[in-house]
């Protein structure tokens, strides 16, 4: 059996267990189920030291660019982030590729016949395993197979019972926290910045991101004080930070030209020697913060790491989904497709700044999607006055939405639009009539409507 069919088999299996991705649901998060299959499994957690990375927005780039920085020292690293576009071993990787073949199948070997051989009665509460403790657990494994110097984990959802918070990490990160997953979260900042907050340990130093408010940062203040440890502010330690597009154009017989766009960042602070200054693929105004949170949480662990160190392993920080300039030749005339799985108010906001800065003369269309509980109603007048066609859908056959709150929002907002419920018939249209006003199309909202278009123009 090749790789990939072992771990289609396994996400088949996989499949037959809670999946909060694709059915949310309340009452499902607990710590001590993953605890107790983490001691059935020898405390696989264990095994390597690690970054611990939560937040509303921007930890899949923080953990990402921790991960590159690592690797470009020399440090063989483990990156567990979620959700997947395409491949679910983008999951469970290395900082710049999977992992070989035998570690994901030996992780499987050992997986499932212990999870199979547990007696349900024997589980605290009596409550059924999760897909999401299960994909944890897994990655835990994977990574002890592949004996990794250090591994880096992305919260799932929240912090405090995410079934990743029973690492003891080196440093944890806190990324800007948004109104997000308010059932479950919390209906305030505040509150939410409470659940996330629960990933901070006594003794592990806190980088956490600029905040929207004071109330927010005094909560991780807080908590900091009141586990015994160090919380670090990124726009404290920033003394300056800057930011700009580098651009280069390449011939494409089919449209004549297309864009391959950098941005050049300089950051300086008093924990580096000197300022650091690369150029990231990775594009955004955010994607600069994020990259300073990343430098300052690896400076951390190594105050000795070499400034260059840093700089080439943050210019090879790569994501899909993130405000990807993309091109398919079912579209050859289609010269510029972004993909950005924004679904928060201010990260739709920084998607749409970028997408100004880069595209100021040209004509923009949009296909928009996201999960029932997404702000809607903030999000749709971001968009007013931008875009000359839109059209509104689902994010693909398994994320829960709600369309008609979809419509209402972009009504209430003013605007024209067109919406069809069948995302597989919304996406080719959509793509033809950019084509055809040879527009740029930005599909956002949701990374569920990402994998969708990735798959179909693949």
């Amino acid at each position: 059996m090749s790789e990939k069919q072992a771990v289609k088999v396994f996400q088949e299996w996989l499949d037959g267990y809670l999946d909060f991705e694709r059915l949310p649901q309340k009452n499902i998060f607990w710590l001590d189920t993953i605890k107790f299959l983490c001691n059935r499994f020898g405390n696989p957690q264990n095994a390597s030291p690690c970054f611990h990375v939560a937040g509303s927005k921007g930890k899949g780039s923080v953990s990402k660019m921790i991960a590159c920085i690592l690797e470009e020292a020399g440090l063989s690293c483990g990156l567990y982030t979620s959700p997947h576009i395409i491949d679910f071993r983008e999951r469970i990787s290395t900082a710049l590729d999977f992992f070989p073949e035998n570690i994901y199948e030996s992780a499987i070997r050992e997986i499932v016949p212990r999870i199979e051989s547990i007696i349900p009665e024997e589980l605290p509460g009596g409550r059924s395993i999760t897909w999401f403790e299960l994909v944890t657990l897994y990655a835990f494994l994977c990574f002890r197979h592949a004996k990794v110097d250090y591994a880096v984990y992305e919260v799932g959802m929240g912090g405090r019972l995410d079934a990743t918070n029973v690492v003891t990490p080196c440093v944890c990160c806190i990324t800007p926290i948004e109104l997000e997953h308010t059932e479950y979260l919390g209906d305030t900042l505040e509150k939410i910045a409470g659940e996330k907050a629960g990933i901070i340990k006594k003794g592990v130093p806190v980088i956490v991101a600029e905040q929207q408010t004071e109330s927010v940062r005094d909560v991780f203040r807080k908590k900091a004080i009141e586990i015994g440890t160090v919380c670090n502010f990124v726009d404290n330690l920033i003394t300056s930070i800057d930011y700009s597009y580098s651009t280069s154009v390449e011939s494409a017989a089919e449209s004549g030209s297309r864009i391959t766009c950098g941005m050049r960042i300089h950051i300086e602070s008093n924990l580096f020697s000197r300022p650091v200054d690369t150029v990231l693929q990775l594009l955004g105004s955010i994607q600069a913060k994020n990259a300073a949170q990343a430098a300052f949480a690896v400076k951390t662990v190594f105050p000795d790491m070499d400034e260059s160190i840093i700089e080439r392993g943050l210019s090879k920080a790569v994501l899909p989904g993130r405000f990807e300039i993309t091109y398919t030749q079912k579209y050859p005339k289609l010269t510029y497709l972004i993909l950005d799985g924004a679904h928060t108010v201010n990260s739709i906001r920084y998607t749409i700044e970028t997408l100004k800065r880069l595209f100021t003369d040209s004509t923009l269309h949009l296909l928009f999607a996201c999960a029932a509980d997404k702000d809607v109603s903030d999000i749709a007048p971001i968009f007013k006055g931008l875009f000359s066609k839109i059209t509104l859908t689902r994010p693909g056959g398994t994320k829960h939405s709600d369309i008609e709150k979809e419509k209402l929002a972009f009504i209430d907002a003013g605007m024209i639009f067109t919406a069809d419920t069948d995302f597989s018939q919304a996406i080719p249209s959509a793509l033809l009539q950019a084509e055809s006003k040879n527009a740029v199309l930005l599909v956002t909202g949701s990374f569920y409507l990402v994998a969708e278009v990735k798959k179909y123009i693949n």
